[in-house]
């Protein structure tokens, strides 16, 4: 694939280090040369070329690489490479010290390859290309089993309906261990495209002035990353070769939908929400830019070769629009399955090309589909069922405070961090749901938990009220 675009630029980190495809060819090649035959390899993730290299020589020679963030804790780390025993390790040359039962094999662009000692080697099934935790930066052993065809298939898809070619250059601003900053690599990646990457975040000025000087046409970011946009007055900044922005991870508040929609109806740029899930490679739905403003709120309509249906508590299809059902979806892209454990990763295709999704959802009169909550985020408070999520969106949009609703049944938990509104916040949710006061408990704490895609750490919350 990559000998295709050969004096493309295909990778520029912040520094000046370029790679051409050619170039970057020739070193997977090296470091695949450095492993012996198809294993498993745990990489360490940073966007950096590095970290990229590392990702893209395994994919393209058979080996199965397993992504983590490079900050992992320690020992969340050692707990996984017990569970899964893995033959090497690609990570940053300064974390070589940390693992000194492991010899080194192999450097390039800021990064080692150390060989392990583990004894016991899993086998692995023959379609298995890579695995990815749906939960970020936890270090839980539950790992998605992704397959060559089910990343293949996916950036097909993505491709087409970003309508992406050469001429992109989208910037990092997502870990490479998350499944949505994975499939903006591989989707670009397969038109020859420059990936530009960075280890600075949007706050930082840096970020910004690599933006300009690289001319990136693109960027993706999770419903936390449009808030923080928004704060940054980031409407008002000259970018003058931005084109696309894209939204995933997450449901955006609908007044942020409109706002961001709006400015890119206005700019002649487009902004496209998407729907996605691990388990499903990365993207199932998508909304069409020109419809962004029309349908606020939407996550869109199944991407190219996908199909969306909803299903009832008996699993009967709904066939009403505006009646809420769980979403299932349908196409190649749907994984394998989980892996818990090392012998899972000689298992083979466990779901069939179906996954029900788990999120709750109602589709318009044109068939563009709304998320209305996940189905295990709903709480019945005196007999009546709450949607958690409707409410976390009700109280961003009018208060703009960083906030997670939790609970159990009767007793609804509202987690802040500013105790000047704990008041008003109550007040406002008391008149909005019409139920008694005493079911609503506002928690003042210093940060909402997040894992590092942005999404909140509803788990972590429940030691202040269990």
């Amino acid at each position: 694939m990559l000998e295709k675009y050969n004096n493309n630029t295909a990778l520029v980190e912040e520094g000046g280090i370029e790679l051409t495809y050619k170039q970057l060819n020739n070193e997977c090649g090296k470091l695949a040369n450095a492993i012996n035959g198809r294993c498993l390899i745990f990489i360490l993730c940073e966007n950096t070329i590095g970290s990229a290299l590392g990702y893209i020589a395994a994919l393209n020679n058979h080996i199965v690489p397993v992504m983590l963030n490079s900050h992992l804790e320690e020992g969340l780390l050692d707990n996984l490479l017990n569970t899964y025993c893995p033959s090497y390790l690609w990570l940053p040359k300064r974390q070589e010290e940390e693992f000194k039962n492991a010899a080194c094999v192999y450097e390039a662009l800021g990064y080692v390859l150390l060989k392990t000692k583990y004894e016991q080697e899993y086998g692995l099934n023959e379609d298995l290309a890579l695995l990815l935790t749906t939960s970020g930066s936890t270090g839980s052993p539950k790992f998605v089993r992704q397959s060559y065809e089910n990343i293949m298939d996916n950036a097909r898809s993505i491709v087409e309906y970003l309508e992406l070619d050469a001429s992109e250059r989208p910037i990092t601003t997502l870990p490479m261990n998350y499944t949505y900053g994975l499939s903006i690599i591989n989707s670009h990646l397969l038109v020859g495209a420059a990936l530009l990457l960075t280890e600075k975040s949007m706050m930082q000025k840096e970020f910004w002035q690599f933006f300009k000087e690289q001319e990136a046409t693109s960027f993706g970011g999770v419903p936390y990353t449009f808030e923080m946009l928004d704060k940054l007055r980031f409407m008002r900044m000259d970018l003058p070769s931005l084109r696309t922005m894209t939204q995933a991870g997450g449901k955006l508040t609908p007044e942020l939908h409109e706002k961001f929609a709006a400015y890119a109806a206005e700019t002649g740029r487009n902004f496209v929400v998407m729907y996605g899930q691990c388990e499903a490679t990365a993207r199932m739905g998508y909304l069409p830019p020109y419809k962004a403003v029309e349908k606020k709120g939407s996550m869109g309509i199944a991407i190219p070769g996908g199909k969306f249906r909803l299903i009832d508590v008996e699993g009967k299809e709904i066939l009403t629009p505006y009646t809420t059902g769980e979403l299932v979806y349908e196409g190649r892209n749907v994984t394998l399955g989980y892996a818990e454990c090392g012998d899972d990763l000689i298992k083979g295709d466990e779901r069939n090309g179906v996954l029900v999704t788990g999120d709750m959802a109602q589709f318009d009169e044109d068939g563009y589909y709304f998320i209305v909550g996940r189905k295990k985020r709903f709480l019945k408070i005196y007999g009546n069922r709450v949607n958690l999520d409707e409410m976390d969106r009700l109280i961003k949009g009018k208060f703009e405070l960083d906030v997670a609703c939790t609970g159990v049944d009767d007793h609804m938990y509202i987690f802040l961090t500013n105790h000047a509104f704990a008041g008003q916040v109550k007040e406002y949710i008391v008149e909005k749901t019409k139920l008694n006061p005493a079911a609503f408990q506002v928690i003042v704490i210093d940060e909402i938990p997040k894992n590092d895609s942005g999404k909140t750490l509803y788990k972590h919350l429940t030691k202040y009220y269990e």
